[in-house]
């Protein structure tokens, strides 16, 4: 039976993700199934602070006026980060999967784990003030809840959460 790694991601993996990721199994070959949440119910403080310390000002101010993106919008934008890192991964010669998740992926990392074969769980991300500092961010839940080893890289960077 092939390990799979599980990739929790929030948007679609840069080729320097994705080096990273298979960079840490060199001489093995893992499966990677990558999941994406279809996040439409992120708490609205947090992501505006989130938003704002990234630059994201037109963001910040969508989400700030109440402009948040449609259950079908969600999913469709999930759907492409799904496609676009499951070929980041074939294009770096790695068998890749992927699915979309509900608004929290945590339950979809529980049901992958108990099912087996599942090796660890990298989660990338981008930096979240709020979550990241008071541990509520994924990688921290998924660490408390799941029996695996579980790493935390910073989407675009070799920096660990």
């Amino acid at each position: 039976m092939t390990d799979t790694i599980l990739v929790l991601t929030e948007d679609t993996l840069a080729e320097s993700d994705v080096r990273h990721i298979v960079g840490l199994h060199p001489d093995e070959s893992p499966a990677y199934r990558v999941l994406v949440p279809a996040d439409t119910d992120r708490p609205l403080i947090p992501w505006i602070i989130d938003a704002l310390s990234l630059g994201e000002l037109r963001e910040a101010w969508e989400r700030a006026t109440g402009h948040e993106p449609s259950r079908t919008r969600a999913r469709q934008t999930a759907a492409e980060q799904v496609a676009g890192s499951v070929a980041a991964f074939v294009a770096a010669g790695r068998d890749a999967t992927g699915e979309i998740t509900d608004d929290d992926p945590l339950p979809a990392l529980r049901t992958a784990v108990a099912g087996g074969g599942v090796r660890e769980v990298v989660v990338v991300t981008y930096p979240h003030m709020i979550e990241d500092t008071f541990h509520t961010d994924w990688a921290s839940r998924a660490r408390e809840e799941l029996h695996v080893p579980v790493l935390h890289l910073y989407s675009g960077t070799s920096e660990l959460g």
